[in-house]
């Protein structure tokens, strides 16, 4: 579901003169409801963190869409409309008052939307938003998702992205992002994620007012097209969210591979 003004964004046109450039700058936020270190729900606050990343693509985690009061309760259309962005929704839980979970906003063209269902049992249920937009006239494809709390259930959800994953054409870039909720630095949901698309750094972002734990991801293949991942650290991201974002670059136009970087490449079986 796209937002109500799916109108193209700016620059979006393949094999046009994109203002935004070769590269995709790119964020992943929990925003946790919009409820910030003061307890208060503040979209407006957290429209003031995402003006500040500057990134042209963001995913949300942990948005929460209700009829009635003010406008800013429908916490996706405030904020698609406050970022001059396209909304794109994998909502994974139906409430009576709405919907709640993962969004996709971006200035850039969508070109096709998958949702992925990786619930688990009777646990919360969870899914990951795969979304291909243009990048300069280069497909790409994002998949946004935010992981359950659960160590065996991350491990079933992990293995059930590798497979969708795994669809992909080497060509074309591939970009994972979300909260994780993977507190083990050496768990096997990272190590399996590691050998697909590389170790990019990891950027502590939880708790926002003193993270040490880094529990939003970005990675992305091939490994090499990541020119910059860190954790933004504003005031205003510290107050708005129990969760900092996190910001990359990303490089979709790369010279081909020589013979010995492919071999270094590899794979990851799934398990």
């Amino acid at each position: 579901m796209l937002s109500p003004a799916d109108a193209d964004p700016i620059g979006a046109t393949a094999g046009s003169s994109d203002p935004l450039g070769p590269e995709l700058r790119i964020a992943s936020y929990n925003i946790h409801r919009a409820i910030g270190r003061d307890r208060s729900c503040s979209p407006v606050r957290i429209a003031e963190v995402i003006r500040e990343l500057e990134c042209d693509t963001i995913g949300l985690q942990e948005v929460s869409s209700r009829g009635g009061g003010a406008p800013e309760a429908m916490q996706m259309e405030f904020l698609a409309k406050a970022a001059g962005m396209t909304a794109v929704a994998g909502f994974q839980i139906a409430l009576h008052e709405g919907e709640y979970g993962s969004v996709l906003l971006t200035r850039r063209r969508v070109l096709s939307v998958a949702r992925h269902d990786l619930s688990v049992s009777k646990r919360e249920p969870r899914s990951a938003l795969d979304v291909e937009i243009d990048v300069d006239g280069v497909r790409t494809r994002v998949v946004l998702t935010h992981l359950g709390l659960g160590l065996l259930e991350r491990r079933e959800q992990v293995r059930r992205i590798l497979r969708v994953i795994a669809e992909t054409p080497e060509i074309e870039p591939v970009i994972l992002l979300g909260d994780i909720n993977e507190w083990l630095p050496r768990g096997r949901p990272l190590r399996w994620l590691h050998a697909e698309f590389g170790t990019p750094p990891a950027p502590r972002s939880f708790p926002a007012w003193l993270p040490f734990l880094a529990l939003d991801r970005i990675w992305v293949r091939p490994r090499r097209a990541l020119q910059s991942l860190e954790a933004h650290r504003s005031a205003a991201a510290r107050a708005a969210s129990d969760h900092l974002p996190i910001k990359a670059v990303v490089a979709v136009r790369l010279p081909a591979p020589s013979e010995s970087s492919r071999a270094a490449g590899g794979g990851v079986a799934i398990p």
